[in-house]
């Protein structure tokens, strides 16, 4: 016989779980919907503007993703208008990516994502309430067996270099 507040305790995971993956789900299509990109695109834009004219490996390094799924997303910002690339003067093998008026007109219209709330709430915990977190989540991957997949540090769903549409 199955203990029922151990049974209480497992549905109440799976409930968290599947409020997080929604919470996800919803933040990604409103910005979708109001500025027209991905999440990813959103943080990817937002990284450039904060570092300035950067390199790829830049940006790859400080939203956590590799340097090709950074080219793909810049490649379809970049289609967009709201990106350009530059060679470098000292090293034409540099390129830098600056944020056209089109991307900064969107980044003044784009909402704060869930992730920055995330980040801002998560900050204001206390160091053993962040560790006690992130131990409690690392064991929840391991249990589901996912520790092996490659993911990011950003809050979205499906394909992370996918089109808005």
């Amino acid at each position: 016989m199955v203990d029922s507040k151990k049974e209480n305790n497992f549905d109440s995971v799976l409930v968290a779980l599947r409020r997080i993956i929604r919470a996800t789900d919803i933040d990604s299509k409103n910005i979708s919907r109001m500025v027209g990109l991905t999440t990813p695109q959103l943080m990817v834009m937002q990284t450039i503007r904060e570092l300035g004219d950067v390199p790829i490996k830049s940006i790859a390094s400080e939203v956590n993703l590799t340097q090709a799924t950074v080219t793909t997303i810049l490649d379809r910002l970049e289609n967009n208008g709201m990106i350009s690339r530059e060679r470098g003067t000292a090293d034409r093998r540099k390129v830098f990516i600056t944020i056209t008026e089109k991307g900064f007109a969107l980044l003044r219209e784009a909402p704060k994502t869930l992730q920055d709330q995330f980040q801002s709430q998560f900050q204001d915990l206390h160091d053993w309430e962040q560790t006690m977190i992130v131990a409690a989540l690392e064991r929840v991957a391991h249990m589901m067996d996912a520790q092996h997949i490659d993911a990011s540090p950003v809050l979205d769903i499906g394909a992370i270099d996918r089109n808005h549409e």
